[in-house]
């Protein structure tokens, strides 16, 4: 019953964000304001703390690093972060609590050795909205007060930007807002179309035409389908292998005939066999794991908060009718020190939501491959400046 009304909230998302804007533009925005920004390049905040990282291989826990901002990335990233908020009422408030920050340090701050990090403080739906939805409460007003804030930080951050190439990064509700802000804001603008280099939107259907790149949530932007491309979409939901999404899942499985849900492996576009994925993971989390809390290394506790494996799992685009996600295995070796086993999946009254699928590590799972990618597109970034 849950996923079923939650299928619904995200039509009636949809639905309200898909309407065409007809309020006047303000002539100021808040987000002129340093303090409506969680990040912002060149300052102390949760995108500037060196993030403590320990290489976990088959010999168990290697070097540390911390990874910290670059000095003068040419490539800007804005972000908007997922559902978190534990406010009170259907939208978060501008006050930015620990859940806030920790999603930013966690799928963001990594992003500022390749690019200049901007993330807007936005009144999300919350948590609450969820619950308020299921007893039969009206979300519309909500999401649009929501988007309505995603789009204003947006405008602010084109002017800070003052002609640089950018890329999007989102992840669910945020990659929503970044939907709809790509085909409301930019497919429609020449210019900006052309400065956005990449949009990283995980953990959100994006709906394709099957066989095709383009055509359904996007009528220009297509996916991308080749290492080194740009001005495209790169985005999955993930799955456990050999648990494929069921009809009518949230994710993973389009609701519109002749649609499917797009899929870009994210350790090599185009690529439609397995390929290995660079991970980097919350050793501290208290969310439910399949099999119980995981123990990263036979030697013990990770001596940091994050732990980075290559190949440790990998994965596999699947497009089969509805279908569409990406497959997630594990390359489990009993024998090195190293976990077997990775979490993932959503938490509900005791359950794993199977229409969920691996949603949790939708970021995690690729994050080392998706930096290095965005650290890729500087010399292209410079050469369309010139």
């Amino acid at each position: 019953m849950i996923v079923h009304r939650l299928l619904a909230l995200v039509a009636v998302i949809a639905a309200g964000l898909s309407a065409p804007a007809t309020a006047a533009q303000p002539a100021s925005s808040p987000y002129a304001a340093d303090s409506k920004w969680l990040c912002l390049p060149g300052r102390a905040d949760p995108c500037s703390t060196p993030i403590a990282t320990t290489e976990l291989g088959a010999n168990g826990y290697g070097a540390r690093v911390n990874t910290k901002p670059a000095a003068n990335p040419a490539v800007d990233c804005f972000y908007v972060y997922p559902t978190v908020s534990n406010d009170e009422g259907m939208n978060s408030d501008f006050v930015p609590g620990r859940e806030e920050k920790a999603i930013a340090e966690e799928q963001l701050a990594r992003f500022a050795s390749v690019c200049r990090p901007f993330a807007p403080l936005y009144r999300q739906m919350t948590v609450a909205a969820v619950a308020a939805f299921a007893t039969g409460a009206d979300i519309k007003q909500p999401a649009m007060i929501a988007y309505g804030d995603v789009a204003a930080a947006f405008r602010d951050f084109v002017r800070r930007g003052n002609g640089r190439p950018f890329v999007l990064i989102g992840h669910s509700q945020g990659s929503l807002m970044l939907q709809m802000l790509i085909a409301r804001a930019i497919e429609g603008d020449p210019v900006l179309a052309k400065r956005l280099l990449l949009a990283i939107i995980p953990g959100y259907n994006v709906l394709v035409p099957q066989g095709r790149l383009v055509g359904g949530t996007f009528k220009s932007t297509p996916l991308c389908s080749a290492p080194g491309q740009i001005h495209c979409i790169i985005s999955w939901t993930s799955f456990r292998d050999r648990n494929a999404p069921p009809p009518g899942a949230i994710f993973g499985y389009a609701d519109k005939p002749g649609m499917t849900v797009g899929c870009v492996n994210p350790a090599r576009w185009g690529a439609k066999d397995w390929e290995p994925l660079d991970s980097d993971w919350y050793t501290r989390s208290a969310m439910a794991v399949p099999g119980g809390p995981i123990s990263w290394s036979s030697q013990g506790s990770a001596p940091t908060p994050y732990v980075h494996t290559s190949g440790l799992a990998s994965g596999r685009c699947i497009n089969d009718g509805a279908r569409g996600y990406l497959s997630i295995r594990t390359n489990a070796d009993p024998k090195d020190k190293r976990t077997d086993r990775i979490g993932g999946e959503v938490g509900l009254f005791g359950m794993f939501l199977p229409g969920w699928g691996m949603h949790l590590a939708d970021i995690a799972v690729a994050q080392g491959d998706l930096v290095r990618e965005v650290g890729m597109l500087r010399p292209a970034a410079r050469n369309r400046r010139q």
